[in-house]
């Protein structure tokens, strides 16, 4: 995980793979990604010439279908962008991802409406899958849609983005609940037009402070019937990433970057070492026998976590392209390993901040922003303790409802 990939190839560009390519576009922007840390924390969001090149880059069309202009790319890929991108800038990293598996609702759309929406090649999307919203059945013009109201937290990206999801539970003509079938409630995702949303200045917070993860809310706003989605019940286009489960993608995407985070850490302890002699000591950092054994178990714990993951993705993967059919011993495997490489992070983090000593505390250390953000990132649901419970159930053989894995 140390090696960094070249500025430079020595082979033609068509030889690169797709993941060569968006790392290599990683690479391109770290500089930048970089150079914004001060400003994004500021603003408490991106910039929005920076999330433009992040999409000009292509990196916000990973998991767009092929066939309205996109990537769809592999889940492995995924990580490894998220994760790079997360060791310049985690805020960056953060809002790439959910930007992502935001724009996975195109493999649900009807497709014509799907070739509108993503007729921009670097369309920003963000949303909340959360059913924090109402929609009620109307037509409007002769169009049959939904009217909605609601407010989601958590918006990361919305500030940059030009469309927005919402989940909602549909409303009957009587205001209750409509039920599938099997008693569960329908739930489905609007697509909105930035325009209209309301986004409020919520996100003052310890971590992750430039992902302008503020809560939103849209009133009266109407949303035609095909620019609404379930995840859980329709039928998506062909293609293994989007018979790849959503939840277990979103948690994959906060583990990436967790990792990234982590490798940023270790990376800077290590910088750090090589040049800080503690007071009241005459061998640099470096040289201390703590230090050195702190950097190898940060390692080691660090690259397990990554190795872990990256076998239950690939294998998931491997499942979703042979026969379209992930089983619950997959999932199951998936959501504990983003919540292991999450809390492996933290420790990771944590270990190496202490080694630092009274450097990492301050605001031009890149150790303090690390620990503040790889603490936020581990608070998201999908990556809580609850995570071992859930699975460790699967894993005993005991009845357990599956139904989020």
């Amino acid at each position: 995980m140390n090696e960094r990939l070249p500025m430079t190839f020595d082979y033609e560009p068509s030889e690169l793979t797709q993941r060569d390519e968006l790392l290599y576009a990683c690479q391109e922007l770290t500089p930048i990604l970089q150079a914004a840390n001060d400003t994004v924390e500021k603003e408490r969001h991106l910039p929005n010439e920076l999330a433009e090149r992040l999409a000009q880059a292509g990196l916000y069309r990973m998991f767009v279908p092929r066939a309205l202009g996109g990537l769809e790319a592999d889940v492995h890929t995924f990580v490894a962008v998220v994760e790079k991108l997360a060791q310049a800038n985690a805020a960056a990293a953060w809002c790439t991802f959910i930007s992502n598996t935001s724009t996975i609702i195109g493999g649900y759309l009807p497709s014509p409406e799907a070739k509108l929406l993503f007729e921009n090649p670097n369309i920003k999307m963000a949303g909340v899958f959360a059913p924090r919203g109402t929609a009620v059945r109307t037509v409007v013009d002769g169009v049959s849609g939904f009217l909605v109201n609601g407010s989601w937290m958590w918006g990361s990206a919305s500030y940059n983005a030009d469309f927005i999801t919402g989940g909602c539970v549909i409303l009957d003509k009587d205001g209750k609940p409509e039920k599938l079938a099997d008693g569960t409630l329908e739930n489905r995702s609007m697509v909105f037009r930035a325009e209209q949303v309301s986004i409020a200045d919520t996100w003052h917070t310890l971590g992750l402070r430039g992902t302008g993860s503020n809560e939103y809310s849209v009133k009266d706003a109407f949303v035609p019937a095909s620019l609404s989605a379930s995840i859980l019940t329709d039928v998506p286009i062909a293609g293994a990433l989007f018979k790849f489960p959503v939840f277990c993608i979103l948690g994959v995407g906060i583990a990436a970057v967790a990792l990234g985070i982590a490798r940023l850490a270790i990376d800077s302890l290590i910088e750090l070492a090589t040049k800080k002699t503690p007071q009241g000591s005459a061998r640099l950092l470096a040289e201390r026998a703590s230090t050195q054994q702190h950097v190898a178990r940060a390692e080691a714990q660090l690259r397990s976590a990554r190795a872990f993951l990256i076998d239950a993705v690939d294998r998931a993967w491997s499942a979703s392209t042979d026969s379209g059919e992930i089983s619950v011993a997959l999932r199951r495997d998936l959501r504990l390993a983003t919540t292991h490489a999450s809390e492996e992070a933290v420790q990771v983090v944590t270990r190496v901040y202490s080694c630092a000593g009274g450097s990492a505390i301050f605001d031009d250390s890149p150790l303090q922003r690390c620990l503040r953000d790889v603490l936020t990132a581990s608070q998201h649901m999908m990556v809580s303790e609850s995570t071992y419970e859930l699975t460790g159930r699967l894993y005993l053989g005991l009845p357990t409802n599956s139904a989020m894995l």
